[in-house]
């Protein structure tokens, strides 16, 4: 079974990257499996940008097919943000918590609701330089108060758009099946198996 390396650092996506691409036929690996410790900038535009840089950097620092995202929460009331600079709201140092209740702080100002979206770019890198991108979106509104006790980040304050529940109440089958991250990856099937066939042909 061919190796693909899971690209990120964070917990909470690793867990949900193994969940959705359990069943296609690789050996997921982690960095910290392979003793990666490399941080990859992020200068910007986009979160495709992002994406294609950490997926190439580990891909070719590990000579490893590699899967990353970036992703970002997109509040309409604050003007899209904080959107790239989701992860790195109020400064570094900040844990999931403190992101959250500044993010509450941020728009008490504006009336509700405070509709918006979660956003991923999901990119598929090969050692030599190959990229594929997928996007997936998942809308949505902040609440003002918390819900839910599972997933990481923003997603006790987001109730998803239909469900009448917060990201955080939903388990990760649910969560799999309607996420930002999810969507992406859902984009990104064909690539996916069209290289895992060739990984079991060669």
């Amino acid at each position: 079974m061919q190796r693909l390396l899971i690209g990120t650092h964070n917990s909470g996506k690793q867990a949900e990257l193994f969940a959705l691409l359990d069943g296609l036929g690789f050996d997921l690996v982690t960095l910290q499996e392979l003793g990666l410790e490399l941080e990859v900038p992020e200068p910007g535009p986009n979160y495709a940008t992002h994406a294609r840089a950490k997926a190439l950097a580990y891909a070719q620092a590990a000579n490893l097919w590699a899967v990353s995202d970036d992703s970002g929460l997109e509040v309409d009331a604050l003007g899209g943000a904080p959107g790239l600079g989701s992860a790195r709201l109020g400064g570094s140092g900040q844990s999931d918590a403190d992101r959250r209740r500044i993010l509450l702080q941020r728009l008490k100002a504006h009336p509700r609701p405070w509709t918006g979206r979660f956003r991923a770019t999901v990119a598929l890198a090969s050692p030599d330089g190959r990229v594929e991108l997928a996007e997936g979106i998942c809308p949505g509104e902040i609440l003002p108060e918390q819900r839910g006790s599972g997933g990481f980040g923003y997603d006790p304050l987001f109730l998803v758009e239909g469900t009448g529940q917060t990201m955080a109440e939903l388990n990760m089958m649910e969560k799999n099946r309607i996420s930002h991250r999810a969507r992406a990856i859902l984009a990104l099937l064909p690539a996916l198996r069209s290289l895992a066939q060739s990984l079991r042909e060669g």
